[in-house]
């Protein structure tokens, strides 16, 4: 009888330590002997810029000892799949998330659910309207849209016709890039006259498409903002296509390898620059300091500046534009 409650009593210990294990392998999180798990949900993956966040990610993951688990939507504009991609790191009880919300509003509840839920939550490149975050790692993009128009009101000497080729109401990141190009020209160049926005919804396609719109209702335009890497590519296209290379100025944010030869070749005039190695690399920090019961700084500005023809190739610029494993 002594041996078969002994048996019985290891059984149920056996039996106890099997199911601890199981609950910690379905958990997301770091658990004890483990590495943090941080999610790090971007708005796209495909876009240059994105791949630059992931190698600052990983960078700090590794100085940190944490592990990131990278996932975000095909499409930028795809809010529904980064909600769900967000809700699924809340399920699976990761230690932290760093997020890009591609909406404003789109992603305020699963925030506040993460916030609830014991997570913490930076937010980078956009911005979102609630408070429950860690840190808010960026640009400023509305001084970003502020440099766009004073360079272009530079080479247009103060006077002209120019348009705006947006990417999406409502993603916070490039309205306020939007906004501060519109709100400079019109309140410091009152010569030059905004006669059109259109918006390429983060598309390259579409964005060539009402690049091309822009072109056709204004022959006798000067100039040409494009606010994010997929609206200067089919702002650059379509005014290739036209002929117009040299006749409008064309203006844009982000850069590739293409754009910055594009540069180079003169067809596009100059690129506003963000950090978004910075970006990847500040996400990961701000929430490891948090798990280790420290206060980060509630807002890390990732800077700007401007590549010119000029400017392109000084070690300043050229830190900023090198391709992640380059």
């Amino acid at each position: 009888m002594k041996l078969l409650r002994i048996t019985l009593l290891l059984s149920f210990v056996i039996a106890a330590a099997l199911f601890v294990a199981t609950c910690n392998g379905r958990n997301g999180g770091g658990g004890a002997g483990k590495k943090p798990v941080i999610a790090v949900i971007p708005k796209g993956v495909s876009h240059f810029f994105w791949q630059s966040v992931k190698a600052g990610a990983d960078a700090a993951a590794r100085d940190l000892n944490v592990t990131v688990d990278w996932q975000g939507p095909a499409s930028e504009t795809d809010f529904a799949r980064q909600v769900n991609i967000v809700e699924d790191a809340i399920n699976r009880h990761v230690d932290a998330i760093v997020l890009a919300p591609a909406h404003g509003e789109s992603l305020v509840p699963v925030v506040e659910r993460a916030a609830r839920a014991g997570i913490p939550v930076t937010i980078f490149d956009s911005g979102i309207k609630t408070e429950n975050y860690v840190s808010y790692v960026a640009t400023d993009n509305y001084k970003g849209g502020v440099v766009a128009a004073e360079r272009m009101a530079e080479k247009l000497g103060g006077k002209g016709k120019v348009a705006i080729l947006g990417v999406t109401k409502g993603g916070v990141s490039t309205d306020e890039r939007e906004n501060g190009f519109r709100e400079t020209i019109e309140k410091k160049y009152p010569d030059i006259k905004i006669v059109q926005h259109l918006y390429g919804e983060a598309n390259m396609a579409l964005s060539l498409d009402r690049a091309t719109d822009i072109l056709q209702g204004n022959p006798d335009l000067n100039g040409l903002f494009a606010s994010n890497e997929s609206s200067i590519v089919g702002a650059d296209r379509a005014v290739r296509q036209k002929g117009a290379v040299g006749k409008v100025v064309l203006v844009g944010f982000d850069a590739t390898s293409n754009l910055v030869d594009e540069v180079k070749a003169g067809a596009i005039d100059s690129l506003v620059l963000q950090n978004p190695y910075k970006m990847g690399y500040e996400g990961v920090k701000t929430v490891v300091t948090k798990l280790n019961k420290q206060d980060p700084p509630r807002r890390v500005d990732t800077g700007v500046s401007l590549l010119t023809k000029e400017n392109v190739d000084t070690p300043e610029i050229q830190a900023l534009i090198k391709e992640p494993g380059k």
